[in-house]
């Protein structure tokens, strides 16, 4: 990414600036072969111009050894790494050769070892932010394709099992006219295990994740004239909280459609105190009442630690609260599903921490060197929790600790002013950071000042802890990036399997639990008809059967594109058995696979609903149009149909709502004179390829 090289770029000339302004210009020149080692770190050429001029700028120009520190750091990430000791030893024999001092080269040799940890650790953090952004994609990936295994298994465990004994015995039945009552019987019996067995997976998968009923509620709102708006705060997957709150906000949505009397709805979710709170508040009750739903639901509530609230406002606003307990982060609801790996930027700014207070502590008098070890430890945690947030405590602590001390400790606590600039840079915002910084860079030299040090003195630990500070941001901020392209990655995981588990579930409904229904549907009247007539509907029963193994297989990820034309063949097998009369007119061109695959759903859950929910139907029509801008429309009418009531439990409209919404297309549903009509409208993605007139209609199919 490219914030990772600005800010290595940032640390690397703000290390190299100190050189540049001791007298040593050639330092910019490695400075600008390094920047060339941070994007091919293992590029042994870019290392051997390093090295000269490396050594250029410390024998020749009489550069302080610390730069040898970049070269030794070049080396540790190539396979020439074992050189890098040599080249620290060498800086340390340099050091005493020119000095002659024990304490000045011990402090040139720990700053020239920090300089070896620091270059090849920011290197490595970017191939680490580069790695964590590049291998988003695939960490979903992995994990969806580990998900779909998941649910393969467990349909397949149960539901394949189911849909060969469907099979098996229907071919028994046909072999055997004269035992088929008691065959079909065990068929009969199979086909409502396997039923509702699919319809428990599917609410098993949609249970998890509370976004399907927001869409859902979404529609039946704006399908009832109310405006609603929808805001989501939480993270899925909720687990066995998303069901309950599912359940509250379907009764709630339901009361609020089923009164007539709101013209807004407001729906919001939130974590606060490791709870999930849904709230629900709409402004057509006249009265605080509550439904004999929510009563009951509250029971439930708080079985599960939580509690489901609901109250009248003076200005009409009635708001329907319920809270319950949030599933823990390490739970298996909210499992990483990221590598889990060192996190090698905290490691380095550990390090870093450590060598500068190392620096600090061989200047300080013996008597005193335990205090300002332990003070100096008290920063250095300041400083780390300062990657996991903003915490204004540890920062006010820093800040008495940078300067309260150096009465004791003397000027060379001055140093210390570096660590408190750069969480500084980083607690702020930059208008409000920069000139904090900048007034505890300036405290320190002006400290320096009336300490009576000289000039040169104070220039120095003025430009020391700017940079110092500007090191101790970079790295903070580098951490930062490092632990929040992590966390996206592993949310853009969790994600993909709630995705993966809610397609599985929108399949689970719409193919196979009407495939189930239809089997289900032609085994009972197989069983009232005569041997002769049954054999033409055992036959069908088998299509079906094989249809729905191909469905399961789709159900477990394999991706199956679905015709309108066969889902229409189908629908009047499936409504002429009930004695449903048919008429399909599908007058729709050519149209992409995702959206013929998504309007045969739709198609699929308006056979189920006709025969679920209009016992008394007898007569349907399935018509498809389409319209400018290739505007296709698929309508679904039957009569027969009952008052519209809400059903606990339903997922049909929130499935169709959701594969419609991926497209951009609406679903309208509505009961006028005893018909009940069903709309879904969708775009083609390419309206060119639907061809023809942009008003013209194709080839109509009768059925």
């Amino acid at each position: 990414m490219l914030v990772a090289r600005v800010i290595v770029v940032a640390v690397l000339a703000a290390l190299s600036s100190v050189y540049v302004l001791a007298g040593a210009p050639g330092t910019a020149l490695v400075f600008a072969v390094q920047c060339l080692l941070t994007f091919r770190p293992r590029s042994l050429w870019l290392v051997a111009v390093q090295a000269v001029l490396v050594c250029w700028v410390t024998l020749g120009s009489g550069a302080s050894v610390v730069v040898l520190g970049f070269l030794a750091g070049s080396l540790l990430v190539t396979r020439l790494w074992a050189v890098a000791p040599l080249v620290v030893f060498g800086a340390v024999v340099i050091a005493y050769a020119r000095t002659g001092d024990v304490p000045r080269t011990l402090d040139l040799a720990v700053t020239t070892v920090l300089m070896t940890l620091i270059v090849p650790g920011l290197i490595r953090l970017v191939q680490r932010v580069d790695e964590l952004h590049g291998t988003r994609p695939a960490l979903a990936a992995a994990a969806v394709g580990e998900e779909r295994l998941r649910i393969a298994a467990e349909l397949n465990d149960g539901l394949g099992r189911g849909l060969s004994a469907i099979i098996a015995g229907v071919r028994r039945a046909v072999a055997a006219p004269a035992g088929a009552g008691v065959v079909l019987g065990a068929v009969v019996a199979e086909a409502r295990r396997s039923l509702a067995e699919a319809r428990t997976a599917a609410a098993g998968y949609r249970a998890l994740s509370l976004g399907p009923e927001l869409t859902t509620a979404r529609g039946m709102l704006e399908a009832a004239g109310v405006a609603v708006e929808v805001r989501a705060g939480h993270e899925e997957p909720l687990g066995p909280a998303g069901a309950l709150l599912a359940a509250v906000l379907r009764e709630a949505v339901t009361d609020v459609v089923r009164r007539g009397a709101a013209r807004t709805c407001v729906i919001e979710t939130a974590e606060e105190g490791g709870r999930v709170l849904l709230r629900v508040r709409d402004d057509g009750r006249r009265t605080a009442e509550d439904g004999d739903g929510l009563a009951d639901l509250a029971a439930q509530v708080r079985a599960a630690g939580g509690e489901l609230t609901s109250d009248l406002s003076p200005q009409g606003r009635y708001t329907v609260r319920a809270a319950l307990p949030a599933p823990e982060a390490g739970g298996p609801d909210r499992a990483g599903l990221g590598l889990a790996s060192v996190d090698v930027s905290v490691w380095l700014l550990a390090a870093v921490l450590v060598g500068f207070s190392l620096k600090a502590l061989l200047l300080i008098p013996p008597h005193l060197l335990l205090p300002a070890a332990a003070t100096l430890a008290v920063i250095v945690v300041m400083q780390l929790r300062s990657v996991t947030g903003r915490h204004m405590a540890a920062l006010s602590v820093m800040a008495v600790l940078t300067f309260a001390p150096i009465p004791v400790f003397g000027p060379v606590w001055l140093g210390v002013g570096g660590f408190l600039a750069g969480p500084v840079l980083l607690a702020f915002r930059p208008w409000v950071a920069w000139p904090l910084a900048g007034a505890v860079v300036a405290a320190t030299g002006a400290v320096a000042v009336r300490l009576d040090l000289p000039l040169p003195e104070s220039v120095n630990v003025t430009v020391s802890n700017l940079v110092t500070g500007l090191v101790v941001y970079s790295l903070l901020r580098l951490a930062q990036l490092a632990r929040e392209l992590e966390a996206a990655r592993e949310s853009l995981a969790r994600s993909a399997v709630v995705e993966e588990r809610l397609r599985a579930a929108r399949d689970l409904h719409d193919l196979l639990g009407h495939s189930l229904a239809a089997i289900l549907l032609k085994c009972e009247l197989a069983r009232r008809l005569p041997p002769e007539r049954a054999r033409a509907e055992l036959a069908d029963v088998l299509a079906m059967a094989e249809r729905a193994e191909h469905d399961l297989r789709a159900v477990s990820g394999e991706h199956r594109d679905l015709s309108l034309a066969a889902e229409a063949d189908a629908a009047r097998a499936t409504l002429a058995a009930a004695g449903v009369e048919v008429t399909a007119e599908l007058a729709h061109p050519p149209l992409p696979p995702e959206v013929e695959t998504a309007l045969s759903a739709v198609l699929r859950e308006a056979v189920t609903n006709v025969l679920r929910h209009s016992p008394a139907a007898r007569r349907c029509s399935i018509v498809t149009t389409s319209g400018d801008g290739g505007l296709v429309r698929l309508t679904v009418r039957n009569d027969g149909a009952r008052a519209v009531t809400a059903r606990r439990g339903s997922s049909g409209l929130g499935n169709l709502t959701t594969r419609l919404a991926a497209l951009g297309g609406h679903l309208t549903t509505g009961v006028e004179d005893g018909r009940f009509a069903l709309e879904a409208r969708v775009r083609a993605s390419d309206p060119a390829a639907l061809g023809g007139d942009a008003h013209g209609v194709g080839t109509v199919a009768r059925v």
